[in-house]
């Protein structure tokens, strides 16, 4: 972790904006809290599998510790990390975005998570949030999103309305910005469609300006951030606890989910085109994730980095779903960005 002398000094408007003393530590215990209660609630669920710990050290300055379930009687593959690193500068994805972070230290602490499931009808979710300081800048990021193979409308609202409640305890105007953020991140633009269902997404919260702070000016995000306008200032003790109640609320927004349709039946149609979406995630997670990107450009562990990927996967040339069929529902309106709150008023 980084002294007290190589602390960045941090100078805005008021003191009370600024990260508190001890800001490293604490986030750094809440991402290792958070760690260990989804794992323990996980392997409680799945009922067979046990996550295996690998605690590992980054020789630049930090380390973490990986948690990995395999073979599992719900998930074929989990994996929830937690990583705490330091260094003496950012790479080049981060500098891209915060220019001002140049030439100086940084630290940075995080827990992710992704859960590939063995039954096509449950869901692969993710999770990441994080937290950074660089000389002049701190921010927190990060976000929950939901993929699918086979669509249930319920569960995406389902999902939805979760971290809308969790959003809305600390601003109404956080939810719609940030999932429409989701909406546009998680998007293979070779594609032409997203990851899933979305969720939230944030980056570069450091309480200042405008709530969408991402990299697309003409976008659904920021058209909407742009209406709503610059919010007052927030302070940091804001941010992380906006940080800690959308992190907690992941468990009671996926959890239902995976008991609704561990138990549904599925045959070799289904287990195939599971596998043939999870190669989707293959191709976002290694073409676009800044997640990916930013720990392979820091040196970090490569199979920690890497644990997101599925177990199995299979890609096929030039698939079409059959019309009026699970699968093509699921290209006509789950990978295509939905107000999944108000789904049930859509149908109507």
């Amino acid at each position: 972790m980084l002294t007290n002398s190589q602390t960045p000094t941090l100078t805005t408007e008021s003191s009370k904006f600024l990260p508190a003393p001890d800001a490293q530590s604490r986030v750094s215990q809440f991402m290792k809290q958070l760690q260990d209660e989804i794992t323990n609630e996980l392997e409680a669920l799945d009922g067979v599998g046990k996550f295996m710990e690998d605690s590992w050290e980054r020789p630049e300055g930090g380390g973490g510790r990986s948690r990995v379930l395999r073979d599992g009687a719900i998930f074929e593959q989990a994996g929830v990390n937690f990583s705490e690193v330091w260094g003496s500068h950012l790479p080049p994805s981060i500098l891209a975005q915060r220019p001002e972070a140049t030439g100086h230290g940084f630290y940075a602490t995080g827990t992710s998570l992704v859960l590939h499931p063995r039954n096509p009808y449950v869901p692969t979710v993710h999770l990441n949030y994080r937290y950074f300081e660089a000389g002049p800048v701190w921010w927190f990021g990060g976000g929950a999103d939901l993929t699918p193979y086979y669509p249930f409308a319920e569960d995406a609202a389902h999902f939805h309305q979760t971290l809308k409640q969790a959003c809305d305890q600390h601003h109404p105007e956080y939810y719609p910005v940030f999932k429409r953020w989701c909406d546009e991140y998680f998007y293979l633009k070779h594609r032409g469609e997203t990851r899933g269902v979305g969720g939230l997404f944030l980056d570069y919260q450091d309480g200042q300006g405008a709530i969408y702070r991402g990299p697309d000016p003409k976008g659904e995000a920021a058209n909407y951030s742009n209406q709503v306008g610059a919010l007052p200032p927030r302070t940091w003790e804001q941010l992380f606890s906006l940080v800690q109640d959308c992190g907690r609320a992941f468990l009671p927004a996926y959890v239902p989910i995976v008991k609704k349709r561990n138990g549904m039946e599925y045959g070799d149609r289904q287990r195939n085109f599971q596998l043939y979406r999870r190669g989707r995630y293959v191709e976002f997670n290694l073409v676009y994730d800044r997640g990916t990107i930013f720990g392979l450009q820091t040196n970090g562990r490569t199979e920690s980095i890497l644990m997101s990927l599925p177990p199995l996967v299979r890609w096929e040339y030039g698939y079409q779903p059959e019309p009026n069929s699970p699968e093509a529902e699921l290209y006509e309106t789950f990978l295509k960005p939905q107000d999944w709150i108000n789904w049930k008023l859509n149908q109507q």
